[in-house]
């Protein structure tokens, strides 16, 4: 399905972004300019503007315009659902170690439906409260048909475009459902010690899977979050 000229526009700002031509904390070209450039209507570039700025690719700074963010942000485990954005509900996060194949616990693998024995990518990280303490303790598990041709994800620089704009432009794969599986038990030692916790302590585990539409696992995520923090709304019909 062709893009908009507004999601195109969206999409080669990000592809410039994460090739390296702007910076963390540079300014991207004018409305005025993109429209030049693009052919198109102010309305048009700065709506592509408004796309990067909802995924937390970009801010706009007052005087400046917009530009590249220097804080990248992420969704909790299972605050994925299709029309929400990074930014609604997203949070700053520390990236933890370096990414690493590794062999995943027996649930990840079942989800990622992997054999025994086999490994997997794993990227860590600390998500942030906003007074800068640790919120949630995440580990997102890709699958070897995922990770090998999206050699980005095993780096630790941030994905400016997201991971998930980022294996659908390596793979051509995105996720079209997810599933979300919430449990409640005792932190580990390393939870613990990353969310700044005195054990014993409960926490809240969101196992989340994304497939796509061939119902093949793109990415397995648990998100581990103190008991006393974790808190799910849901608002439906009667």
């Amino acid at each position: 399905m062709a893009l908009l000229k507004y999601e195109e526009i969206a999409e080669s700002l990000r592809s410039r972004i994460a090739a390296g031509e702007f910076a963390p904390g540079e300014t991207l070209p004018s409305g005025r300019d993109l429209a030049e450039q693009w052919s198109v209507s102010r309305a048009t570039a700065i709506k592509a503007m408004d796309v990067l700025r909802n995924d937390g690719v970009v801010v706009a700074r007052q005087g400046t315009g917009f530009v590249v963010n220097e804080t990248p942000v992420a969704r909790p485990a299972g605050e994925r659902r299709a029309g929400s954005t990074r930014v609604t509900g997203g949070m700053p996060f520390l990236r933890v170690g370096e990414p690493d194949w590794v062999e995943p616990p027996a649930h990840v693998a079942a989800a990622l439906r992997m054999d025994a024995g086999a490994r997997a990518l794993r990227r860590v990280r600390v998500l942030q409260a906003p007074d800068g303490s640790p919120h949630s303790y995440v580990q997102a598990w890709f699958p070897p048909d995922v990770a090998e041709p999206s050699p980005r994800l095993a780096q630790t620089a941030p994905i400016a475009e997201g991971t998930t704009r980022y294996v659908r432009r390596q793979t051509g794969r995105f996720p079209v459902e997810g599933v979300d599986s919430t449990t409640v038990r005792m932190a580990t030692e390393v939870e613990a010690l990353h969310l700044a916790l005195t054990t014993p302590a409960a926490v809240a585990v969101v196992l989340h899977t994304a497939y796509d539409g061939e119902g093949r696992p793109l990415v397995c995520e648990e998100g581990v979050t103190p008991g006393a923090l974790y808190e799910h709304i849901e608002t439906y019909a009667m």
